[in-house]
Parts: C-alpha cells; structure tokens; sequence
C-alpha cells in the first residue's frame, strides 16, 4: 500500500521536499483550499477512492485520500449515496469527542465530482498493523473500540487501524457508520465484557448532556433516525458500564485483514 502513495508523492513534490506534518486546523485548510493536481486509483476496496496529491498556492504538496460519491457501490443496508458523509461525520464525532481518532476529513468537489477528503497519514511500517499490539489494552484502543461501539462501525479491519511513526494511533475507513440497525463489526475483541473506562464514561454523559450540540454539529451528514441510534448506543453504554457481549458469528468483519 505505501508504494502507491511514495509514487504519488514523488510526481507532485520536488526532489527532497517533503512537507512538515500538519497540525488539525492547518491540515483542515489544506484539504479545503489545495488543488487536487495528481490522483491514483486505490486498486482494492469495493468503492473508488484515490490517492490525490494536494498543491497549495506556495507550492506546498501533501497527499490525502479522496472518496467521490460517484464511485460509491449501492448497497442494501445503507442509503445510497452517503457513505462519503459518514466518513466526514466519523471524523467530526472524534474530533468533538476529544479522541483525534480519524485523520482531518472534510467534504468537497474533487475530479469526479463532491465525497470526503481525508488527510492520508504515513503507517509505521510493518509494526504498525502488528496483532499482538492491536489485541492488547492501551487507553488509545480502548477509545478506538468505544468509539466503534458508538458509530456502530460495520467493518473495523486490522488494515484500518494505524499507527505514524510518532505512535499515535488512527482509525480510517468509516464509510459504514452510523446505521440505525446494529451493525458492528471488529476485530479488536480484548475489551468484550468489561468495565469501561472512567474517563471514557466521563465522555460518554457529555454525550448525552450535549446531545443537542452534537446533533446539530452531525445533522448534515446523519439522519434524524441514525443520530436518535447513535445517542441510544450511547445512553446504553453510559448506563451499563461496561462493553456489551459480541456473537462471534455475526460481529466479525468479513477478512480479518
């Protein structure tokens, strides 16, 4: 997968100019203002998305990940057409949450037409997709994992699961997210059953004690159906404390890899 982005990269920037990492709201402008002067088809997935290299007016590059509503596939349990805002609101309920899970994603036109923009962050080699890490209990997976149970993700993969070379940990691929019928899908298992968090609970009651702030801040992207979903997941999990039982058969994504 790297080798698409290095060859991306190495058409759009000059020799030996690799760009400084971008905090949040630098990245946010990027992704907004930057022309998309490069793109790659991602040759796996079943919906388009490409590679695209963005150019700011200094000239500056930086690569990031461009999922057009046009490329989407239909499919029967989600509504048509609106995977690219899923992925966009998973991006938002992170960022409103604290938890800076999803890398900056935004919604714009691009060269097939309007879908979600995500800033494309580098994995740390090989390491970074290693199971023994992904199985184990760190209070950043743990966010992971709550912040699945909440969006109700229907195809949390080990491959969508990152860590950059500074070891910061990234969720990516949030197109099935936030169904009103339950969906989830995971890998990351270790947390079944057990107590959640305190600090985790914490944010969960600001969940439910600005709900009307977060619904708002979603309404664009989420239906009214799916957010009164959302904040039921979460009231439940608020309310039991603790990680809810998973049936093997059923909350396993299809490929574990």
């Amino acid at each position: 997968m790297p080798n698409l982005f290095l060859e991306l990269r190495d058409e759009s920037e000059e020799p030996g100019s690799t760009p400084a990492p971008l905090g949040e709201a630098d990245a946010l402008d990027m992704l907004a203002r930057a022309e998309i002067s490069g793109s790659k088809l991602i040759p796996w997935g079943s919906n388009y998305s490409f590679a695209v290299a963005m150019e700011m007016p200094d000239g500056a590059a930086h690569l990031a990940i461009y999922k057009p509503c046009a490329g989407e596939a239909p499919l029967y349990d989600f509504p048509e057409g609106t995977l690219y805002l899923r992925e966009t609101a998973a991006y938002e309920l992170s960022r409103w949450l604290g938890w800076n899970l999803v890398p900056p994603t935004i919604v714009r036109d691009g060269p097939h037409g309007v879908g979600s923009v995500q800033l494309y962050v580098e994995p740390a080699g090989e390491a970074a997709t290693e199971p023994k890490f992904w199985g184990s209990h760190a209070p950043e997976i743990e966010r992971l994992v709550l912040f699945d149970h909440i969006s109700n993700n229907a195809d949390r993969k080990i491959g969508h699961c990152l860590r950059d070379a500074s070891g910061k940990i990234w969720g990516i691929d949030h197109g099935l997210t936030f169904n009103e019928a339950p969906k989830l899908r995971t890998v990351l298992w270790q947390y079944v059953g057990e107590p959640i968090d305190p600090v985790l609970l914490g944010d969960l009651a600001r969940v439910e004690q600005e709900a009307q702030q977060l619904r708002e801040l979603l309404a664009p992207m989420i239906d009214e159906r799916e957010l009164d979903a959302m904040f039921g997941r979460a009231a439940a999990l608020l309310e039991r404390g603790a990680y809810p039982a998973l049936n093997p058969r059923r909350n396993v994504p299809y490929g574990w890899w």
